[in-house]
């Protein structure tokens, strides 16, 4: 049977996404449940233990072998590879807890990672998305690949800014500025010292936008 794109999402209550700083206070983390087995659903999908077991294991090695697997803010659902223009954080460790896949994941310091940053310090929770990989029959996932976690913004309120992230980058006139900015360092490493103050702006206007 056809491989096919399987995105999985846990929002925050269900993920119990936990953000933590490190003891420097420059590095910040994420933690909590990424993935369920055993289970179906909301998508009416069963990923069997061993099914689960294996993947998880797989994405292990590889950050083993390359020191983390890359996610990015907001979940594509529309395709398998890394843009690394959205690239937000670092997965460092993944590890089954029970039926529980657990994840940590570490914010990076690309543009896109600042603003998840300071939109963890404006007291946003975040839900995590799964990407991967698989064959479905019946509701049950065989060979299934898990290819990356993403972070996903969750409000504290209700409907407060209801705009994926990367899409608010492109409507409004801040995250333009971010975006202009993150090209520009690729050839201009000073350009780098201008984007904390582009990315407060966005994630002020971000958030206040109704």
């Amino acid at each position: 049977m056809k491989q096919t794109i399987l995105v999985e999402h846990l929002n925050a209550a269900q993920g119990s996404i936990v953000t933590e700083a490190a003891a420097d206070g420059k590095n910040v983390y994420l933690s909590g449940i990424v993935m369920q087995a055993d289970i179906q659903n909301r998508n009416g999908r069963i990923y069997p233990m061993n099914e689960m077991a294996t993947a998880v294991a797989n994405m292990k090695q590889s950050i083993m072998e390359y020191g983390g697997v890359f996610g990015e803010l907001d979940h594509p659902a529309d395709r398998i590879s890394i843009n690394l223009d959205r690239v937000s954080h670092v997965i460092t460790d993944v590890y089954m807890e029970g039926t529980n896949v657990m994840g940590k994941m570490k914010l990076l310091e690309t543009p896109v990672g600042m603003i998840a940053k300071e939109l963890a310090k404006s007291g946003v929770r975040y839900g995590v998305s799964s990407r991967g990989t698989g064959v479905v029959n019946e509701s049950i996932v065989s060979n299934f690949n898990l290819q990356t976690i993403d972070l996903v913004a969750t409000p504290s309120a209700m409907g407060a800014y209801p705009t994926p992230v990367y899409e608010a980058l492109e409507e409004l006139k801040s995250g333009r500025q971010v975006l202009t900015l993150s090209e520009a360092i690729r050839h201009d490493p000073d350009a780098q010292k201008h984007v904390m103050k582009a990315v407060l702006a966005f994630v002020a206007e971000y958030t206040r936008k109704k």
